[in-house]
């Protein structure tokens, strides 16, 4: 007993001083940012203000990318449409920068995530306010989709991005014993990603934060549709790199339209794009004249499975918020409801009755529950998928109601829609929408809404509920998706150390998590001797050059030895290996040759 005191002491010690570090907060340094310019003047009037009336219908891009607020419609500014010149510059200066930071310390990278928490924390209004104004979305859909997920991600690189960018030892098989096998994990570059609108502040930083923290530099093309947030965002990245005393041009953000995209594209080491799948395939084909390795996230169109023996209330309060996530015009939810026909009705009035008290409006003019549509004429688009199901036969159940909009932005608002009697001839259960339309589809058996749910172009996520968990497990595991929930929506994605993507028109390849991270690097395999010098690789005799005439016989015995079936056969094949090779080298053999 004596013995296993001083250890149990020294135990204790560890332990105690590991609660220690943890209790004691690191010292992290506060960050200033000029947000001067993009505050809101509490005290200008409508009339001070610029009403930005967009060009409609497609027309030639312009040198520059105007800003304005989807909710009003007032003049936020413009930023360039970088050429494919001023581009290539970009990546070169980010290139240069990247040599330095290659070589710093897993140390300094946490520090930049540290000083950027800090900064994300002590302003969150501000940071939610301008993805407020820059989208339309409300400030608690800004909060659930651009704060709490970038949160996430940096605490989860915090905890575990050294880990699993360290070297990973690997087994070495049977005929490398001797050896020791190892992946390393090396940055890639510069990583090019280009963004969506519907998370401005999120899309910048999770590709960011990824590339960053492996040692890479970011080169990021934010959506001309939500440029004036970017370039914001970027001011708070710059800050916190500076404050880490990281070389400058690390990071840029760069704005424009389709050509600036492929320049990026052109240029890069890897590019990350969030998007459509048409202009995803024309990104792996540009992609494919350098080679470099491509992410596409491509949207979808995500199942909501609800079987008859769930707990109705909490689902349906899910249920809306998962169709209307982000304020329904930055979709990135559910699109199709599927709810077992004994359930039905009763999951439906319930849905309708919360939709109704559903008030838009310009969210940060007034307590509005959902914001404006970001994109211009996407109202018009969302009510042609509406009156295509009405034409087949569905019906409206119910819809929210607006608050006080303005007249030059009455365009940019659509209510929350509830479709009922629809089926799959219906474009709104075939195309992404990205809108706030609810189309709620009865199914009788869980094979039915396997069938329904992978009847589907798309392949990003789903979401199944059940009172019985292994009977949503199971539905689940038949779907095929990227991204699976299981009595929740959307969770996998606050579980940063997953990957997130999807197959089929969703994509592939993975951003978050362990293969987000890893896929910001060159993997290289790595093998090297376990016992040097003592144990050297060298070729054995009978396969040495010129190859003796039993060379293949001692390939034959050398494969039976490593891999035989049984034990015994094993080594009744390593005796007559090793009977072999003592003969080949028995001084009477070596005589014999030699005449």
């Amino acid at each position: 007993m004596a013995f296993w005191w001083p250890l149990l002491v020294l135990a204790a010690a560890y332990a105690l001083c590991r609660l220690l570090l943890v209790l004691i907060p690191p010292t992290v340094p506060s960050i200033e940012v000029d947000a001067s310019d993009v505050l809101e003047d509490a005290n200008q009037t409508k009339e001070d203000g610029f009403i930005y009336i967009p060009r409609k219908g497609r027309t030639a891009q312009a040198d520059k990318v105007q800003c304005y607020e989807p909710a009003t419609m007032k003049y936020l500014g413009y930023f360039p449409a970088l050429t494919p010149v001023e581009v290539k510059e970009h990546v070169v200066q980010a290139r240069k920068a990247q040599k330095i930071w290659a070589k710093s310390s897993f140390k300094q990278r946490r520090q930049f995530l540290r000083i950027l928490l800090k900064y994300i924390l002590e302003h969150q209004d501000l940071i939610c306010e301008i993805s407020s104004r820059d989208t339309g979305k409300t400030m608690v859909d800004a909060s659930l989709g651009e704060i709490m997920t970038t949160c996430e991600k940096i605490t989860w690189l915090l905890d575990e991005g050294e880990k699993w960018l360290k070297p990973e030892y690997r087994s070495c098989g049977r005929s490398m014993l001797h050896k020791r096998a190892k992946v390393e994990f090396y940055p890639l570059g510069v990583i090019g990603a280009i963004v969506s609108w519907n998370y401005p502040f999120h899309n910048v930083f999770n590709p960011m934060l990824a590339a960053i923290f492996s040692g890479n530099a970011a080169v990021i093309k934010v959506s001309e549709h939500a440029s004036w947030s970017g370039c914001f965002y970027l001011r708070i990245i710059q800050a916190a790199l500076a404050a880490v005393g990281a070389p400058d041009n690390l990071v840029h953000i760069i704005t424009g339209f389709a050509g600036t995209g492929q320049a990026l594209v052109s240029s890069v080491d890897k590019i990350i794009f969030v998007g459509s799948p048409g202009v995803g395939r024309m990104i792996m084909q540009r992609a494919s004249e350098t080679l470099i390795p491509v992410t596409l996230e491509l949207g979808g169109k995500d199942s909501f499975i609800v079987c008859e023996d769930v707990d109705l209330p909490s689902v349906v309060q899910v249920a809306v918020r998962a169709a209307l996530q982000s304020s329904g015009q930055n979709c990135a939810g559910a699109e199709r409801f599927y709810v077992h026909k004994d359930i039905y009705s009763t999951f439906v009035s319930q849905v309708v009755k919360i939709v109704k008290s559903i008030s838009v409006g310009p969210p940060l003019s007034g307590r509005y529950d959902m914001g404006a549509i970001c994109m211009i004429e996407h109202s018009e688009k969302l009510q042609n998928l509406v009156n295509d199901a009405i034409d087949k036969g569905a019906e409206i159940a119910g819809r929210g109601s607006f608050g006080n909009l303005g007249e030059d932005a009455v365009d940019q608002f659509f209510p929350p829609t509830v479709l009922v009697n629809v089926n799959h001839t219906m474009k709104i259960m075939q195309e992404e929408a990205f809108g706030p339309i609810l189309p709620i589809m009865k199914f009788s058996s869980d094979e039915e809404a396997v069938k329904l749910g992978n009847d589907s172009k798309y392949g990003l996520g789903c979401a199944v509920f059940s009172g019985n968990q292994k009977r949503a497990i199971k539905i689940a595991s038949q779907l095929h998706c990227g991204v699976a929930a299981i009595n929740d929506f959307a969770s996998s994605y606050m579980c940063q150390s997953l990957p997130f993507g999807g197959v089929k028109d969703s994509g592939f390849g993975r951003f978050a998590g362990v293969e987000g991270l890893r896929a910001c690097c060159l993997v290289k395999a790595v093998v090297e001797d376990r016992w040097w010098p003592y144990i050297k690789t060298m070729i054995p005799k009978p396969i040495q050059y010129p190859v003796s005439e039993n060379g293949f016989e001692f390939q034959e015995l050398l494969v039976e030895t490593l891999y035989g079936l049984s034990v015994w056969d094993r080594l009744r094949s390593l005796v007559n290996l090793l009977k072999m090779i003592s003969e080949q080298s028995s001084p009477a053999n070596t005589r014999k040759k030699r005449r």
